[in-house]
């Protein structure tokens, strides 16, 4: 590579103009753009009370499943995310695997001392209950199809939640 590209100080002194030396990323600018636009048309406390809403009802689709949401405190529970917590000699990731394949849909992993241990699903951004729905059918058919938990309700739990707020 030439010497510019790793000379940091012709960088800071031209953003200290106003100017850079390199090409930003305009699509992501656009999209920025997109998503203020988005969130300032729903209203923050609408979107803040949709990711509540979805949180609490992937909650309740978990409870009837008969698994545990990680989070044991009610107060500190996330509207970005649950982690799920697997049952002892259960493999998250083989799970995840599973659903992934079946269904072309990605959960998220446990992270650290809690890889393979638990599974997380997202509600957070552009979501609704319709995606919700979807989602959690997902890991139900695929909870049964693993063998982990042959339990139903989760998604209906969740539904009938929504219908009542």
């Amino acid at each position: 590579f030439p010497v510019s590209y790793w000379r940091w100080d012709d960088m800071l002194a031209a953003n200290e103009t106003g100017f850079f030396p390199y090409t930003p990323a305009t699509n992501l600018l656009y999209g920025l753009k997109e998503s203020i636009a988005m969130l300032n048309e729903e209203g923050l406390d609408n979107v803040f009370a949709r990711h509540d809403r979805l949180a609490e009802a992937t909650r309740r689709a978990v409870q009837a499943w008969g698994l545990e949401v990680l989070c044991q405190n009610p107060g500190e529970h996330s509207s970005a995310l649950t982690a799920v917590l697997m049952p002892d000699g259960q493999d998250a990731d083989a799970f995840r695997k599973l659903v992934l394949e079946r269904f072309d849909m990605s959960l998220g992993n446990g992270l650290g001392r809690l890889a393979g241990k638990v599974f997380r699903i997202g509600h957070l951004g552009d979501f609704n209950e319709l995606m919700l729905a979807g989602t959690l059918f997902g890991i139900e058919k695929g909870l049964r199809l693993s063998g982990i938990n042959s339990a139903q309700g989760g998604v209906e739990a969740a539904m009938d939640y929504l219908d009542g707020v």
